[in-house]
């Protein structure tokens, strides 16, 4: 049986406990995470806590929903052992008359258009030298990395969170105008939160005249190195930065993860420039999904 239960009704230590041990374990799954990143989220549960679903929630007008939240890259279900997935997002649309939210890339589920669609993310697998992942770079690539060798960048671990939160603010944040302060409050937070916990690292790099020209945090869960968060300097890109900045994560991590995730774009311009890197592009399952399409459509959803 499938209960949906609040967060302050929830066993803790099970709960966390299924999503360490699943088939599908994701950092963004865990309570504290959650904590930090969403003001209310809820469970779905399969009988005592066999398998588990986060629900990030808020309420419209009466009406309570879910969402994906900023800085959650993936949530899903998670479960201890193989299953169907789809009971559990029969239950959800019970449960609520709308639902978007990203599931993770081992989630089986298969929908019809009506109820999600098809999302990607690229993944670089580590199992090579760093000498054939290099030879894998396009052409672009390795002359932005001699760029920046002639530019005389260097590069700053464990940075401060508010300089790349300032560039994230000055380059994609302004293209994006539905991130608040409140979400750039959890963002510094959950990068303290990691970084505590040894399960993330800020890396920066700067000019020769000592500005910030990138940056971005990674995630150190498992088997994966996962950029969360990335910003480049758009005034100043003619020196290969940002290349330059996953040139250096890669080469740091090569023998210590199995896999790198870029962070994930279903933008296709996005999405090939790290496939430049020799990445492969990954798809996952995304609920996108209205009871009364017409109600939502007053509602401004």
């Amino acid at each position: 049986m499938i209960r949906i239960i609040k967060r302050r009704d929830l066993d803790l230590q099970k709960y966390d406990s299924c999503i360490d041990e699943s088939l599908q374990s994701r950092i963004f799954a865990f309570s504290w995470y959650l904590d930090v990143t969403v003001e209310h989220w809820q469970v779905a549960v399969l009988n005592d806590y066999e398998a588990v679903m986060p629900l990030p929630v808020r309420k419209k007008f009466g009406i309570s929903y879910v969402y994906p939240p900023f800085w959650i890259l993936e949530l899903g279900i998670f479960s201890k052992g193989p299953m169907d997935d789809s009971v559990f997002i029969e239950k959800i649309k019970d449960e609520f008359r709308w639902i978007e939210l990203r599931l993770n890339s081992s989630n089986t589920f298969h929908f019809d258009s009506d109820v999600g669609l098809k999302m990607q993310y690229q993944q670089l697998s580590l199992s090579e030298t760093f000498d054939q992942i290099l030879n894998s770079y396009r052409k672009d690539r390795k002359k932005d990395l001699r760029k920046a060798k002639e530019s005389g960048l260097v590069v700053k671990w464990d940075d401060d969170s508010n300089h790349l939160i300032d560039l994230f603010k000055k380059s994609i944040g302004k293209r994006t105008s539905n991130i608040t302060e409140s979400d750039y409050k959890n963002l510094r937070e959950i990068i303290r939160t990691c970084s505590k916990k040894g399960l993330g690292r800020i890396l920066s790099v700067y000019a020769e005249d000592d500005s910030l020209v990138a940056s971005s945090f990674v995630l150190l869960y498992k088997n994966t190195c996962t950029i969360l968060v990335s910003a480049t300097d758009f005034s100043n890109r003619g020196n290969g930065a940002n290349t330059f900045l996953i040139d250096t994560l890669l080469r740091h991590y090569q023998d210590q993860f199995e896999f790198f995730n870029f962070g994930g774009s279903s933008i296709q311009s996005v999405g090939e420039y790290f496939k430049s890197f020799g990445a492969n592009t990954v798809d996952y399952p995304f609920i996108a999904w209205k009871k009364h399409p017409k109600l939502f459509k007053l509602l401004g959803k």
